[in-house]
C-alpha cells in the first residue's frame, strides 16, 4: 500500500470571509446561516448582485452571500 501526503497551503484552509468578522456583525450563527441562505436564494433567482463580479472572491453564491454581509452590504433591522 501507498500513502501519498498531500502539502496544504495555509491559503487553502482559510475561509473568506472570517467567521469571527461575519459574527461581530451579526450576532448569531443562526441569523447568519439564515440571511446567507435567503440571500443566496435571491441571487440564484433574480441574478442581482450588489458588487461587481470582478470584485467577489467566491464562485458561489454562499460565499457572495457572506462577503455582502462583510461588506456592509446586507444589514439586519431590529
Amino acid at each position: 500500500m501507498k500513502l501519498r501526503y498531500y502539502h496544504i497551503e495555509e491559503s487553502d484552509n482559510m475561509i473568506y470571509p472570517s467567521i469571527d468578522k461575519l459574527l461581530t456583525k451579526i450576532g448569531s450563527k443562526y441569523l447568519l446561516v439564515n440571511l446567507v441562505s435567503k440571500r443566496a436564494k435571491e441571487m440564484q433567482e433574480t441574478e442581482y448582485y450588489q458588487m461587481k463580479e470582478s470584485e467577489y472572491v467566491s464562485s458561489k453564491e454562499i460565499g457572495k452571500a457572506l462577503e455582502e454581509i462583510s461588506k456592509d452590504l446586507i444589514n439586519i433591522k431590529e
